[in-house]
């Protein structure tokens, strides 16, 4: 599922510096900022409310008019911070267009990865978007609704000075974002089949935040990054030809919108404005400007908690 990052996303102020991007957090991790949505695109501009769509949303949220909206402003292209400080990326206009939809203003609050399920739950946010994979286990605790298709990709210096072979990461020091499946897979995967092949297992370097990861890499403190492809696919074009990727995208799989549990209609009105977006193209024009399209989801895999892993 490899990507080519389009050029847009230089000329929407995401490319500060190719070394700035990668060595400067985006945000604090110990403290939750907010920010509204960028400028949307024309297209995102154009979306309607849906009469049959806001009906189903809860009445306290659809009379505060604006839906707070968590996400980890560290990984573009998805979701980051431009240089002027805004939150931006595809799943924030794709957030915005989705609210317009339901008749609903989009705030986005900047909040570390790890904490969001939780603030979903304690009802701090009322959704997110926030490169989430849908899987079985995050479906217990919240409803998730799919909207795009990733994979898992490792990243090396240029080069692959360390000889690094993306299919035995066994004694290999890896960067990695806290409370991802990345971090779940070098715990529960790879390090368990190291140990049954009598090999050192792999250490993983924790990170809040993703940028603070791939700059390790760059640093060289560690010696490998694994994250969700689009995000080392961007990470490998903004790097000024300091890092590459090695090996083929895998465990390819759905993200989902974060919801609280048990809020049935809110989860169908979300599910029902992707739908209408892919039927009106913006979904699938939001996705080209980011250069995310091969990502996209048809309609009939826009489910909620669908999760087969």
């Amino acid at each position: 599922m490899a990507r080519s990052i389009a050029q847009r996303i230089i000329a929407t102020g995401a490319a500060v510096a190719a070394g700035s991007l990668l060595l400067t957090a985006c945000g604090s991790s110990s403290t939750s900022g907010s920010s509204s949505a960028p400028n949307a695109s024309q297209s995102v501009n154009a979306v309607g409310a849906d009469a049959a769509l806001v009906a189903l949303v809860p009445a306290a949220l659809k009379s505060a008019g604006t839906a707070n909206i968590a996400t980890d402003a560290s990984y573009a292209p998805m979701e980051f911070k431009d240089a002027s400080g805004n939150i931006v990326g595809m799943d924030v206009e794709l957030g915005t267009a989705i609210m317009k939809k339901l008749g609903l203003k989009a705030n986005f609050a900047n909040a570390s990865f790890d904490s969001i399920l939780g603030g979903i739950a304690a009802k701090k946010y009322d959704l997110s978007l926030s490169s989430f994979t849908a899987t079985q286990k995050r479906e217990q605790a919240v409803d998730m609704v799919t909207y795009f298709n990733a994979g898992e990709a490792v990243a090396v210096l240029a080069g692959n000075p360390d000889k690094i072979d993306q299919k035995n990461l066994c004694g290999v020091k890896i960067a990695v974002q806290s409370g991802t499946t990345e971090a779940d897979e070098i715990k529960n995967t790879i390090n368990p089949a190291c140990t049954k092949a009598g090999k050192p297992v792999a250490t993983a370097s924790e990170f809040t935040l993703q940028t603070d990861a791939t700059s390790a890499l760059v640093a060289k403190r560690d010696q490998a990054m694994m994250a969700d492809s689009p995000v080392v696919d961007y990470a490998v074009q903004q790097s000024g030809g300091t890092l590459q990727k090695i090996g083929q995208d895998y465990n390819t799989a759905p993200y989902g919108i974060v919801l609280p549990k048990g809020d049935g209609q809110l989860a169908q009105a979300v599910q029902g404005a992707i739908k209408d977006l892919i039927k009106d193209g913006t979904y699938n024009q939001i996705l080209t400007k980011w250069g995310v399209q091969s990502g996209a989801l048809p309609d009939t895999q826009v489910v909620v908690n669908g999760a087969t892993s």
